[in-house]
């Protein structure tokens, strides 16, 4: 039986019955709901949750308002539930802190692949071994054991999607991969590659460890080929 903690929140009774139901039936028995962002951070102070499916279009405060706060306690992964389409939207949901998005109507067989990728890589990043392993570059370092990026020696907030992403290039230097690789490797399903999100989530790292986002020097662009992290001899 799957131990994780889940959390649903959407002020749509239909929806919060439906996705439970369908979560126990598919293995997962701890399932919370709250239908306030104002419940769902209390929710998140005093569970600690394996991840969160947050609604955007939310009563008082937006699911993109209260994604902040619920990622001051908690680094588990955020899926926003949303009926909005345009790329400003999904961008925007990756800028404050979510990990994926699946858009109104959905379906609930997509939903449980969604949860059940990301759990794995959640619960893989929280399974590192015991001896600390540290990835050093010239201005920044990843701690694959603590889950920390530092940069020039202060810890920078990462959500759990981005680091992910930045240390599997951190375990792979000097090596091109593709955005379906990148998704594959990182999100594990090749159904639902996702261009965009792999973008995303590139920005977002060069935004915390290049001196220079808009010219990186160290996670750069293999025109036509993908990305790849370069680590020099004098970065070790």
């Amino acid at each position: 039986m799957n131990q994780s903690k889940i959390l649903i929140v959407d002020d749509e009774s239909s929806i919060l019955k439906l996705l439970k139901t369908v979560l126990n039936k598919e293995g997962f028995p701890f399932v919370d709901t709250a239908a306030t962002g104002e419940q769902a951070v209390l929710a998140c102070q005093t569970t600690k949750y394996d991840l969160i499916l947050l609604d955007v279009m939310l009563p008082k405060q937006s699911g993109f308002e209260i994604c902040p706060w619920i990622r001051q306690t908690t680094d588990a992964p955020i899926l926003f539930l949303t009926a909005r389409m345009s790329d400003f939207d999904k961008l925007t949901g990756f800028a404050v802190g979510g990990d994926d998005y699946i858009t109104k109507p959905f379906n609930p067989l997509e939903v449980i692949a969604r949860v059940r990728a990301q759990l794995r890589r959640y619960h893989k990043a929280a399974a590192v071994p015991s001896k600390n392993r540290i990835h050093t570059f010239r201005t920044f370092q990843v701690d694959e054991y603590a889950g920390e990026l530092r940069v020039n020696d202060v810890t920078v907030d990462c959500p759990a999607q981005v680091f992910q992403l930045l240390l599997f290039f951190c375990q792979n230097p000097n090596r091109v991969f593709s955005k379906k690789q990148l998704y594959e490797h990182v999100w594990g399903e090749q159904s639902l590659s996702d261009d965009n999100t792999v973008m995303v989530h590139i920005h977002r790292i060069r935004e915390r460890i290049e001196p220079s986002p808009s010219e990186p020097i160290y996670l750069i662009t293999a025109r036509g080929l993908g990305y790849k992290l370069v680590q020099r001899s004098e970065d070790q």
